[in-house]
């Protein structure tokens, strides 16, 4: 099958990547790590106000009424520069608050400031007043109080989280199961396509250096062992891409692959991203083991990130039973 992105999502992340680029940075998140609480910008006033955050709200609600790869298209954005909040949490709000006009129109105009636990650590707890939870089969939205957690990546807005009770807003009855393991698939393909935008923002770093730097008269580029390790993080990174499109494709147009391709995104982008980001401190030797250069940033998003919505671990035995189930032509519980 061929696949590309339209001309208007290709405007769309160019006019993605002009305002992040302009308001968040690596530097920004290491200032974040020398004054734990700093805000991590563009921060969610600004991402609101951009619009970017409510692209798959309805337009009935004040949303841009875009698709999930619309969405996946501007956290490829974001992860190049390490914004944050993560675009995973307004992506999973939309899904849980499916039909609910009045609460997506506060998520759209920044009113309704939320985060999602999944039982552990909670993204985007930081800044969070109210939070999407299970109970039992229900989905409830309620506050609680947040502990926010000594950061290893602290763009990611990590905090231990004590919920109140709070209000169903999808009842059982009503399949708020299914739209929990939607929202939880959604959100790993957008934890993926920001993934795929750090992994190749930090090839494109290590390129770079590889042609500047020079040892022995000759561009470090030029040597084997350089080259052949940024080649083979460039292969890694433009799997990881045709896997992230193809689980965005599915989210929108295809609902049966999407539990294969979510998995499969979301497995590659933990390996790639920590490939990437391992290449990019050895390609700069001495330099990139320093606090100084940027290339611990992007490893550090790549550790965290890794057991986000699950491990890859689990996302990879995922991937086997629903293949192996497909193969013998059985169901398999997801």
């Amino acid at each position: 099958m061929y696949f590309d992105l339209s001309d208007e999502q290709r405007d769309l992340a160019a006019a993605a990547r002009d305002f992040l680029t302009g308001s968040a940075s690596p530097a920004a998140a290491r200032a974040a790590l020398d004054e734990p609480g700093a805000a991590i910008p563009p921060g969610r006033t600004e991402l609101v106000k951009s619009g970017f955050a409510a692209i798959t709200v309805p337009e009935s609600a004040g949303g841009g009424g875009g698709s999930v790869l619309d969405l996946a298209v501007v956290a490829e954005q974001a992860g190049r520069v390490l914004a944050g909040p993560s675009l995973v949490t307004f992506a999973r709000a939309a899904v849980l608050l499916d039909g609910d006009a009045d609460r997506l129109a506060a998520l759209a105009d920044g009113s309704l400031a939320v985060a999602v636990s999944d039982g552990g650590p909670v993204l985007d707890a930081a800044g969070a007043d109210v939070f999407f939870s299970r109970r039992g089969d229900d989905v409830v939205l309620g506050r609680g109080s947040v502990t926010e957690r000594a950061p290893i990546d602290p763009t990611r807005g990590l905090g231990d989280v004590v919920l109140e009770e709070g209000e169903v807003v999808a009842a059982a009855a009503d399949g708020a199961a299914d739209r929990w393991t939607r929202a939880e698939r959604v959100g790993r393909v957008i934890l993926a396509a920001e993934g795929l935008g750090a992994a190749s923002r930090a090839l494109e770093i290590g390129v770079a250096y590889a042609k500047e730097r020079h040892a022995f008269g000759r561009p470090i580029g030029s040597y084997q062992a350089v080259k052949h390790a940024l080649v083979d993080a460039y292969v890694e990174v433009e799997q990881l891409r045709s896997l992230v499109w193809w689980a965005a494709w599915s989210a929108d147009e295809s609902p049966a692959e999407l539990p294969l391709a979510s998995a499969a995104a979301k497995a590659a982008a933990a390996a790639t991203l920590e490939l990437a980001a391992e290449t990019l401190i050895q390609v700069h030797g001495g330099i990139g083991f320093t606090w100084e250069h940027d290339a611990h940033l992007y490893w550090r998003r790549a550790k965290v990130d890794r057991f986000l919505l699950g491990d890859d671990v689990a996302a990879l035995d995922e991937v086997a039973r629903i293949a192996i189930a497909a193969a013998a032509g059985t169901e398999v519980d997801r």
